[in-house]
């Protein structure tokens, strides 16, 4: 997406288990937003998982373009990397992923170990959820409350939110617009209310909205 109007993150945390031939695979997922937050939750799960096999991490920050994956002490290309295309592959952005695995006592082979870890890392994205972020403006819209009902149809018909309102003499609302919908709202405004009211554009700001629910059941393969 041009100029990253838009993209998308976790929703929240999410956490899944996944076992096969006997190895116990753990996912979590975390929104991160910067490398040092990333490192901080890989370094919590090797302390918390000291007697674990491996702990296999891959992280995107999107400032700065920064990917980053570590195998662990598995095979070259059957862990990190797979966990890393995970979210590549689904154009997940500022997200961090740790698979801790035990091992089970039997081999998994390279093509195992890829499926095992890329399934784990997709069930941990599934329990967490998906947001997009999108560039949005900020505005203060006033108006008189006989039209207060339409501009409400109008806000959710193009997919804005209503942030706080606040009832006087007139209503005043403080509104989140898709940047891309700003004029064809404030178009549809002046119309409502034959030219008297408009949105006051306050700025700019990415806003985090939900694209997918989080999954609150636990997963299944």
């Amino acid at each position: 997406m041009s100029g990253f109007t838009e993209y998308y993150v976790p929703a929240g945390f999410g956490e899944a288990e996944f076992t096969e031939k006997k190895s116990k695979f753990i996912g979590r997922v975390w929104r991160v937003k910067s490398d040092e937050e990333a490192q901080a939750k890989i370094n919590e799960m090797r302390e918390k998982h000291r007697d674990a096999t491996h702990n296999v991490y891959a992280y995107i920050i999107r400032s700065g373009a920064l990917m980053r994956y570590s195998d662990d002490g598995e095979p070259q290309g059957t862990s990190g990397l797979p966990v890393l295309g995970v979210f590549r592959n689904a154009g997940i952005y500022d997200v961090c992923c740790v698979v801790t695995r035990y091992f089970g006592g039997t081999l998994l082979g390279t093509g195992g170990l890829v499926r095992a870890y890329s399934h784990t890392a997709s069930l941990a994205l599934e329990r967490a959820g998906i947001s997009i972020v999108r560039k949005c403006l900020r505005a203060l819209i006033a108006c008189p409350y006989s039209i207060y009902d339409s501009i409400l149809r109008e806000i959710e018909l193009i997919g804005a939110s209503v942030e706080d309102t606040k009832y006087g003499e007139d209503i005043e609302m403080t509104v989140l617009i898709p940047e891309d919908s700003g004029e064809t709202f404030n178009n549809r405004l002046r119309e409502l209310s034959a030219g008297k009211v408009s949105a006051e554009i306050l700025r700019e700001e990415f806003i985090a909205m939900p694209l997918k629910k989080r999954d609150e059941t636990n997963p299944r393969p």
